[in-house]
């Protein structure tokens, strides 16, 4: 048996990629070092930060040219390792083969293990093991009685506990009786009470609440012994008395306690009611709450299910069904309150007639009321004390309900815990699993009223009874606290002289297991005297009445009224009931009923169902072959049984759900024997199959409508999933079950004949170790979980029953034996018997007895049908409703049939034979028959019901992967290949998405089988098979399995879908099928399924590569040949996959050489992480077509713009088909591979090289430790790998709008009723939407929550652990791909094309370097690296120069890591890659220029990049030069030495840079000067300014940025002029002037300028037309950024000519568009647009360096305050020098430094403002002409001669400033140095002038201002004619025009002034018109006030206005005079 199932755990199914077994997996990796994740160590590096700033910034510390001090550091500084034989010369092979070893050395075999599981919801193929059938119970509470003290203690009390549910008016649970009396107390009962059972003496109890509400009381009722006087007297001491007068009341209290020892002797078995008190559960269990509860009272009510499904494993019952009953009791969980201590201080007396449960339940609503009625009442004082808390999950100690011990029981004398039994409020369904028989009987009231005679003390004795004899009364009635386990009889309490009693006793009785006519339950009456006379007997019998057990054979429970015989039965009454009036008997009331009485039964033999009892009744009758049978008042004899026997199979419809669920195993297993062995009536045999299986159908459907919460996510419900995995058998398989002996005590006339067989089961879900299933559980391959023969169990049973005990841990009892001696028969007959009927070829059940003893005992011949053939039979030949229940639930019946089939083949010795010969040729026929018609269900159904089809589909698919375990697998085959015809039919007609996904799922679950590859015949070879259709036997799988060798076929039809290929491996071939098919780019409908697709393919690669058996390489690469074509489908699909590579096109990583800065996350500014809206989203919502990014590698998904259209896969999507596709080139043969590369076509192979370059960005490891220059915290890496929710929210919102799916299709597909998914949902129409799927299972909500809880805290160690793993991923992924390239190179070098393949390895390898990558992973890429340029040095040094260049960048890059081995290797790569050059040309100068560009666009970009570390790399170079002998004669080492000092210089230049990080004006100071340096290199000049520009946009400088790539591209119009003369290019900078007047700088035309044609100058991208158009848009982008609209325009006047001359419409259409969106926005913020502000800064005192006395123009942003900028420089500096050491010189004044602080440093800053001579302002009209190209600005300083800066009017000078810049703003800076200053100083009288004009201009353009502003005009005037302005205009007129000047230099002045102030006047006048036309009346008053203070000042003025110097007017004074008048006559007219 073992060998079929031994893989069972290894199907996809079984093996989940869960965490725990990732983390088992993961175990022992490497930690992979990282240079992103090295950090320096943050203190250390602050302070030399701090030191560095604090060091003199002079930026010529060193002068560029002091060579000395460069080589003397050099000299002194440490190499790294030299690597042993680099200079060797080896041959190339040689070289490969070392590497390879390397490489392949200590590699993670799995690699799956890195890669976390999908996220998927709960993979379809994963059958969770059903729960063990065991006992339900509720919520559970341990109740433990600590004391009762009451003030007086004088006689024993007796307590009882039990638990009511007001709402439901039901007592939801049996009593617990207790009594915490003292021994000495106890002693006054001695003579009535034997010795104590410990099973009584138990003072804890677990009650078991299902249905926990707030309606749920705790009551507790107290007895005494019976005493004379009724209740109100006997309670009257305990309310009277206090404890504390004990000593006062002493005579008294002796008094008492002398009578209760008199009523102790002679009333001691009687009690009478005393007291009672409730306590409302759900106070305590909130009151008690603990923080954990107060959570969990907050969650939702489905979180609370999950939480309390994993504390209490709850039974199968239906957790949720019962919540969803329950609603509105919400809060009502009793599992994680904190224990509770309870102290209860009142109790109420019992009132003698309120003793029903009706008054109860009204008193007990009455507490709830605030206002209680019993809260008046007077209490009786006592203390009970009680704690109540969760049950435990095993208590020790405890007892069931039946007393029996519950394991653990270590010890028999400790006082145990009782089990209380539950009376559930509501229906619970559960299956019998343990046997219980309990009858519970009431007695509730007596009416005496009408009986003669003195009867009033009345206490009922009850006995039950097996005869009539009194000695018949058996001991079954349980006792109550302190007394016997069992007794013969019980008595109700007394109610003291009360005719009328009501009682309420529980009396608990055994019930035997077999019951005969003559058990009864016996009532006698008795009146009890309690006085002690002479002559009176205790007790007199006054009544007797009596309960007949069985009626008919059935259990007679329920409400019974029966009247009371005055006298003792007669002879045999007890057959008959007491209703039947007995003839010469007296009845009290003239047998009227006047005895009330319940009985309720627990039992799991008595079903208490009609047609239960019936059926099982009949079969039973013919098990035992009794005829005729009674049931109820029918007699059947056998000639009607058969129409008895059907009606009542049908009848079982009718029957109640719980019964039917209690007894749903019996009844199936009687179901299953009456189709096996059809019964023989009169002779004939009679089948009763049709009738079995439609009833079968119509009570599995029953269950799955009404319990539909309890199901997993099949749909299986658990009831019977786990009948079938645990309880059903065949028949044939236990011999002895018909045999009355083994059941003896089962077989009574209600019994239960056949094989069942009680146990109960764990309470844990966590099945132990030592469990015993059924054998058959081993056998049954749907259900994974447990396999081995269980010992013999036979003598374990005996032990458990004989015991008592009772294990609930381990379960499941079997009545089973061995393999060796069949099923509990005895050894030795049992093969005899079997063979005899295997050689008579019979179909014989195999019974132990004989065949003859068999028939005569049973009734039946020994014919027996085998289960599965029956049932295929039926179901293939139902229809109607019957066939559609069988479908609805159609997994029950395929699980029965493999059970059943399984069972068979062990039972008869198959196992071993040949699959083709196990079954009869009837049965496949069935079984294909069925199959047929169920997939043309599923074809024709899957529109209207999909809920239905998706079950059925997973059902029959889970039904053909058993197949394949017990059938001939090419029978199996033909079955799924008939499937897949059905449907690829119907989808070749109709295109359906949800089809396509049943066929998906069907399919994962066919291939989940454990023996998937072996079925996938994985060593053949691709010939045709020898039989049609090849069985491998499991058996052999192992051996044979993976021996043959690949012959030399066509290696083509390995990796591709071929025919053969699909032959031979047939079902990898559908999967691979599938995956091509749904990734086809044409088949757009299936879009949404891409995720569910490659989840299949994922979930087997990954079940592969942990399975133990495929461990070995050889066996691996056997396997990995299955998914070869994989790699095909990937490469077709290429342009779909997610492109990883787009977060790479930031600002540092232009593709190219010199932009090719290193992205390392710093600079990654807005990777994918952080920005909002990917750029093709955006376009994607903008309606245009997915743009592509600009600088994507040419080659890279080759027609991007083409394919993109449909929708592409989300990320997780392509990451998981990546992995895979590695997954398949790790483990694959390489010679294959090699061979099939071979053939590849070159555009294949690029393809294929364009994925690896995809995988590369894909398995990126992304440690996003970002480290600010300040130390701030190193933020949490961001993990990539794990794919966390929002960035898959986000790719989702991607797909969705860049998904092929419109609008319009997704209504119409809305419409036609499938349930859409969002495009990378799992399958259309699965999951959400399904109410079958309501809530899966309890494991899947645990472990939901535990992620929940689990995702919100990741501890240190976890985030630690996350980053090994992917950087192991990050590792082994990059090292597939480097092992494949290598492949791919051995290829390339016999093929004819191979510059292009060799180039686009190179471009991966160089991608991969530009990577994150591991230090090992670098290691092994540089050595590869090495070997390809020592094989290919042309390729780099001729064909690919920008690889080179790029190859140089990667290099220096790693020669500046932190991590040594990094260092040296690549300082060896980058000095072979020297030496390759010099030996190619003698000089190495392309080497040299592209090191020295890369070195500078290195240090320009890299913030983390350290000088130290270089200088390191470059020293080891240096040694090897020295140390490498073969060219020592040669000038090489000499030119390695100049290249390294050049490469040495601009490094220190740099670290200058790196000192002013903070200073951003410094910084870009460095670089200008830098590029300055490079001016005779135009590459590297390009690529500073480049960086310029970039640090401008970082920093908003958008005007600046724009001017470094004018600069830019002014250069690159240099050099393309010299190299090609085309007239619509630009002819140099001079082109550019009208941008920029400083853009003359970049001619060309010093002396020492390189010619363009030398090799390897301008060679870069940029100095190409394309990179010149590309330059100037980018520039004109940046002028728009920067509101410059005009400079966009001049900047696409020299961008349209090219387009012009190219023809390009569309480029001159966005051009156009962009220049109307240009002039459309100056037209639109006219008057609203500012570009600047502007301050002159002043640097004094040496600490500054060579800042000292230099004097800047600082551009500034818009509306920048003086205040900011001089707080921010202030700050800067202050930071830098220490706060005291700064100060701020507050005024404009010339800087005297001999008067400053030699120690301090001075900062002076001016605000100005750009300055125009008056023949400027012709040109500059705009605002925009204001405030472009500005080379001069002033400034004024007030000043007096007395050197106060101000003073009065006739003193008050003005000194004007001008200065002039060295360049014109905007320039590529933001600091530009002031070259020259002037001053002009104007006098008194002048400011006066200027004053003045200013004043009027304000007042004409208020007046004429358009729309007219009042408020403004009003300020204007106001400060005009207002008498209270000081300095106001007449002061100024007095002072300057009251009297002529002395000094005739000064007339000209005054005669200005004079004319100043007529004009003010005049405007003045204006201005008060106008604002009269615009005041309301509510300003009449303040117009006139206005008005008379004009008129004043213009009578003040008017003399001196007038006053004209008559020097001035001598010679042409009558021609003036008449000019004078004729323009004031014009003036007026034009006022009118």
């Amino acid at each position: 048996m073992a060998c079929s199932f031994r893989y069972h755990k290894l199907g996809t199914g079984f093996n989940p990629n869960t965490l725990d077994k990732q983390k088992e997996r993961q175990k022992g990796l490497p930690k992979q070092v990282f240079e992103a994740d090295e950090m320096p160590d943050s203190s250390s590096y602050q302070d030399d930060q701090d030191d560095l700033k604090r060091r003199s910034m002079s930026i010529d510390d060193t002068p560029r040219g002091s060579w000395a001090c460069s080589i003397f550091d050099l000299k002194n500084s440490l190499p790294d390792a030299l690597l042993p034989h680099l200079l060797d010369r080896a041959p190339n092979e040689e070289i490969d083969r070392h590497n390879e070893d390397q490489r392949k050395a200590n590699r993670h075999r799995e690699l799956f293990a890195l890669h976390p599981a999908l996220d998927e919801e709960e993979p379809v193929e994963r059958h969770c093991v059903p729960e063990v059938p065991k006992e339900h119970f509720g919520q559970r509470l341990l109740v433990k009685c600590l004391s009762l003290k009451f003030e007086i203690e004088i006689e024993p009390i007796f307590a009882s506990l039990a638990l009511y549910d007001v709402k439901e008016k039901k007592k939801i649970s049996e009593n617990f009786f207790f009594d915490l009396n003292s021994e000495q107390t106890k002693a006054m009962l001695r003579p009535h009470i034997q010795t104590a059972a410990i099973s009584t003496l138990a003072r804890s109890a677990i009650f078991s609440i299902t249905y926990p509400s707030q309606d749920v009381f705790l009551v507790i009722k107290l007895e005494k012994v019976l005493q004379q006087g009724d209740i109100g007297e006997c309670a009257e001491p305990y309310m009277v008395f206090k404890e504390s007068d004990a000593a006062k009341n002493k005579e008294k209290l002796e008094k008492l306690r002398g009578q209760s020892e008199q009523f102790c002797q002679r009333l001691g078995r009687y009690r009478m009611p005393f007291a009672w008190t409730a306590i409302h559960l759900m106070n305590i269990v909130n009151s008690a709450g603990s923080l954990e509860r107060d959570t969990e009272l907050e969650m939702s009510l489905s979180e609370r299910k999950g939480s309390w499904s994993e504390r209490r494993n709850s039974s199968i019952m239906g957790r949720r069904s019962l919540e969803r009953t329950t609603s509105g009791d919400e809060s009502c969980s009793l599992t994680g309150f904190r224990p509770a201590t309870l102290t209860i201080t009142n109790f109420f007396k019992q009132e003698g007639d309120r003793l029903s449960d009706e008054d109860l339940y009204k008193f007990l609503a009455d507490m709830r009321r605030p206002s209680s009625v019993l809260r008046r009442l007077r209490p009786i004082t006592a203390q009970l004390k009680l704690d109540i808390s969760p049950a435990p999950e095993n208590p020790h100690y405890c007892l069931t309900p039946d007393l029996l011990q519950v394991k653990p029981y270590p010890d028999s004398r400790v006082r145990p815990t009782r089990e209380i039994l539950e009376f559930p409020a509501r229906d619970v369904y559960v299956p019998n699993t343990i046997y219980r028989n309990l009858l519970y009987v009431n007695p509730q009231s007596l009416n005496f009223a009408n009986r003669q005679g003195s009867a009033r003390n009345i206490t009922v004795k009850v006995q039950f009874m097996n005869g009539e004899d009194p000695s018949n009364a058996m001991p079954v009635i349980f006792g109550k606290s302190s007394c016997a386990d069992f007794y013969k009889e019980a008595y109700t309490a007394v109610v003291y002289h009360n005719r009328s009693p009501d009682f309420h006793d529980e009396i608990k009785i055994k019930l035997p297991a077999s019951l005969s006519d003559h058990h009864h339950i016996l009532f006698t009456f008795y009146h009890v005297s309690c006085q002690q006379k002479q002559n009176t007997p205790l007790e007199t019998p006054v009544g007797y009445t009596w309960i007949p057990m069985l009626q008919n054979g059935r259990l007679r429970t329920g409400h019974f009224c029966l009247p009371v015989s005055l006298e003792k039965p007669p002879q045999s009454y007890s057959v008959l009931s007491p209703d039947v009036p007995l003839p010469g008997m007296k009845w009290v009331d003239n047998h009227r009923g006047v005895f009330n009485v319940e009985v309720v039964a627990v039992s799991t033999i008595h079903t208490q169902d009609q047609y239960l009892d019936k059926f099982f009744a009949l079969v039973h009758a013919l098990d035992e072959h009794m005829f005729p049978v009674r049931i109820g008042d029918m007699r059947i004899m056998e000639n009607n049984l058969e129409t008895e026997l059907k009606s009542s199979i049908a009848a079982l419809n009718s029957s109640q759900l719980e019964p039917i669920v209690r007894f749903l195993h019996l009844l199936l297993d009687k179901l299953v024997l009456l189709v096996v062995r059809p019964p023989v009536i009169a002779g004939q045999i009679v089948n009763l199959g049709q009738a079995c299986f439609e009833v079968m159908a119509s009570i599995v459907n029953r269950l799955h409508k009404y319990l539909d919460t309890n199901q997993d996510m099949h749909g299986r419900n658990s009831l019977l999933s786990s009948y079938i995995h645990y309880v059903f058998r065949l028949p044939s398989t236990d011999p002895n079950s018909p045999s009355p002996d083994t059941n003896s005590s089962l077989t009574g006339p209600g019994g239960l004949g056949g094989s069942v067989h009680y146990a109960t089961m764990a309470r844990s879900a966590v099945r132990p170790a030592s469990l015993n299933l059924n054998r058959s559980r081993s056998l049954s391959n749907s259900n994974p979980d447990i396999s081995g023969t269980p010992t013999s169990p036979d003598d374990e049973v005996r032990s458990i029953i004989g015991s008592k005990g009772l294990d609930r841990s381990n379960s499941w009892v079997n009545t089973m034996g061995s393999k060796s001696a069949p099923w509990g028969s005895s050894p030795g007959s049992a093969p005899e018997t079997m063979q005899a009927m295997e050689r008579c070829g019979n179909r014989m059940s195999s019974h132990t007895e004989s065949a003859s003893f068999l028939q005569t005992l049973t009734g039946r011949l020994p014919t027996k049908k085998l289960f599965h053939e029956e049932l295929a039979l039926q179901w293939v030949v139902s229809s109607g409703s019957v066939r559609e229940g069988a479908l609805q639930q159609a997994w029950f019946f395929f699980e029965l049939m493999v059970k059943s089939i399984i069972h068979h083949l062990y039972f008869t010795d198959r196992l071993e034979s040949p699959r083709k010969n196990r079954f009869p040729e009837r049965f496949m026929d069935d079984i294909t028959a069925l199959v047929s018609t169920i997939a043309g269900d599923i074809v024709s159904r899957f529109q209207k019901d999909l809920e239905l089809v998706e079950r059925l589909n997973m059902s029959l698919a889970f039904f053909l992967n058993d197949l394949l375990s017990v059938m001939d697998r090419g029978f199996v085959f033909s079955l799924i290949r008939a499937y897949w015809k059905q449907v690829s039919t119907k989808l070749y007609a109709l295109q359906n998405p949800t089809l396509e996904s049943l066929r998906l799922d069907f399919l994962r679950i066919v291939c989940s089988h454990e023996h998937y590859v072996t079925l996938n015949l994985p060593c053949s070879l691709l010939t045709p098979p020898a039989s049609p259709s090849p069985s491998v036997s499991s058996a052999t799988s192992q051996s044979s399995g993976f021996s043959t060798h690949v012959q030399d076929q066509k290696i083509a039809n390995m990796f591709e879908l071929s025919v053969p290929f699909r032959e031979q491996h047939y079902l990898a071939g559908l999967v691979l099928s599938e995956l091509s098919v749904i990734l086809d780019p044409d088949n757009e409908g299936m879009f949404g399924l891409h995720k569910k697709v490659v989840s299949v393919v994922h979930n087997l690669l990954s079940s592969h590569d942990s399975d133990p058996r495929y461990a070995d390489p050889e066996v691996k690469a056997r396997v990995a040949m299955l998914y070869l074509p994989l790699i095909s489908i990937v490469m077709e699909a290429l342009p779909q996959l997610h492109d990883f590579t787009e977060s790479h096109n930031q600002w540092g990583r232009p593709g190219g050489p010199q932009g090719a800065a290193v992205g390392t996350s710093g600079e990654e500014t807005e990777g994918e992480g952080n920005s909002m809206i990917s750029q093709t989203v955006a376009m994607a919502i903008a309606g245009t077509s997915t743009a592509s990014p600009m600088s994507r590698p040419s080659s890279f998904l080759l027609n991007s713009q083409a394919s993109r259209q449909h929708g592409s896969f989300s990320a997780e999507s392509s990451r998981s088909l990546l992995i895979c596709l590695l997954w398949v080139l790790k483990n694959a043969d390489e010679l294959v591979l090699q061979k099939w590369f071979t053939d590849l076509s070159v555009s294949q192979l690029n393809r294929l090289l364009d994925l690896l370059y995809l995988c590369v960005s894909c398995f990126e490891y992304k440690a996003h430790v970002v480290f600010t220059m300040q130390g701030k915290k190193a933020f949490e890496r961001m993990n990539s790998l794990t794919f966390k929710k929002s960035k898959d929210m986000k790719a989702k919102l991607e797909e969705a709008i860049l998904g092929s799916i419109g609008a319009r299709q997704e209504m119409v597909r809305r419409s036609r009723g499938q349930l859409e998914r969002s495009p990378s949902g799992s399958a259309f129409g699965s999951q959400e939407n399904l109410r079958w799927r309501k809530d899966m299972t309890h494991w899947r909500q645990n472990s939901e929550k535990m992620d929940k809880s689990h995702r919100s805290v990741r501890t240190r160690a976890e985030l630690e652990h996350e980053a090994l793993i992917d950087g192991n991923l990050a590792t082994e992924a990059n090292l597939i791909i480097l092992d494949t390239l290598e492949i791919i190179v051995q290829t390339a070098s016999v093929t004819e094309s191979k510059e292009s393949i060799l180039g686009g390895v190179l471009k991966v390898l160089l991608h991969s370097m530009a990577c994150n990558q591991s230090a090992l992973y670098l290691q092994h890429c540089f050595a590869t690296q090495r070997a390809l340029v020592s094989k290919f040095p042309e390729l780099l040094f001729e064909e690919e120069t920008e690889q080179c260049a790029d190859l140089c960048l990667r290099l220096l890059r790693s020669c500046s890591s932190s991590i040594s081995t990094i260092r040296s290797h690549a300082s060896a790569s980058l000095y072979l890659l020297m030496r390759q050059n010099f030996e190619i040309g003698n000089n190495f100068a392309r080497v040299k220029m592209q090191v020295t560009m890369s070195l500078s666009s290195l240090v320009g970009t890299s913030q983390n990049f350290n000088e130290e570390f270089l200088r390191r790399s470059l020293k080891t170079i240096l040694t090897y030069a020295e140390e490498d002998l073969e060219l020592r004669e040669t000038t090489f080492p000499d030119q390695v030495q100049d290249l390294v000092f050049n490469l040495h210089m601009i490094l220190s230049d740099t670290v200058k840079m790196k000192e002013h990080q903070e200073d951003p004006e410094m910084l870009i100071d460095l670089m200008y000067r830098i590029a300055k340096g490079y001016q005779t290199s135009p590459d590297l000049r390009l690529t500073w300014l480049q960086n310029m520009a970039g640090k401008h946009s970082e920093r908003n400088n958008h005007a600046e940025a724009a001017q470094c790539l004018v600069h830019s591209a002014a250069l690159v119009a240099e050099y393309l002029s010299m190299l090609e003369d085309r007239k619509y290019l630009p002819v140099g900078c001079v082109t550019f002037q009208n941008i920029s007047s400083n853009v003359l700088e970049e001619s060309a035309v010093s002396d020492d300028v390189v010619s363009p044609d030398e090799e390897g100058i301008c060679s870069g991208k940029y100095f190409t037309e394309i990179g010149l158009v590309g330059l100037l848009e980018q520039a004109a982008a940046s002028f728009s950024m920067a509101g410059m609209y005009e400079a966009v325009n001049e900047v696409y006047k020299v961008l349209i000519p090219i387009h012009e001359a190219n023809r390009d419409a569309k480029k001159l259409a966005t051009i156009h568009g962009k220049l109307q969106e240009a002039f459309g926005k100056i037209v639109h913020q006219d008057g609203k647009r500012m570009f600047g502000t502007y301050f002159r800064v002043g640097f004094y005192g040496t600490k500054f360096g060579d800042l000292d006395e230099q004097e800047f123009v600082y551009k500034e942003p818009a509306i920048t305050k003086l205040a900011e900028i001089s707080h921010r420089l202030e700050g800067f500096y202050g930071e830098r020098f220490g706060e005291d050491q700064v100060e701020v010189i507050k005024d404009s004044n010339p800087v005297d430094k001999c008067k400053l602080d030699p120690n301090k440093a001075f900062i002076q800053i001016t605000y100005v403002e750009p300055y125009f001579d008056t023949y400027e302002m012709k040109d500059r009209i705009t605002y925009f002409d204001k405030n472009y190209n500005l080379r001069r600005f002033v400034y004024c300083t007030p000043f007096t001669l007395d050197g106060r800066a101000h003073g009065d009017l006739h003193e008050q000078f003005k000194r004007k400033t001008i200065l002039t810049t060295s360049h014109a703003f905007p320039y590529i800076k933001t600091r530009i140095n002031i070259i020259h200053k002037e001053e002009i100083i104007s006098t008194p009288i002048e400011v006066a002038i200027e004053d003045m004009q200013k004043k009027t201009q304000e007042l004409a353009f208020a007046t004429h201002q358009d729309p007219a502003d009042a408020k403004m005009l009003q300020m204007v005037l106001q400060g005009s004619v207002g008498t209270t302005v000081n300095q106001g205009p007449l002061e100024v007129a007095q002072v300057f025009l009251s009297e002529i000047p002395s000094d005739p230099k000064l007339y000209r002045h005054h005669n200005k002034l004079r004319l100043c102030f007529k004009d003010f006047t005049k405007r003045c006048e204006d201005a008060l018109r106008k604002n009269k036309s615009l005041i309301g009346p509510d300003q009449k008053e303040y117009q006139r006030e206005l008005e008379r203070n004009y008129h004043r000042l213009k009578e003040a003025l008017q003399p001196l206005i007038n006053r004209k110097i008559p020097q001035l007017y001598k010679p042409v004074l009558q021609v003036n005079s008449h000019r004078d008048s004729f323009s004031r006559m014009s003036l007026r007219k034009l006022d009118i």
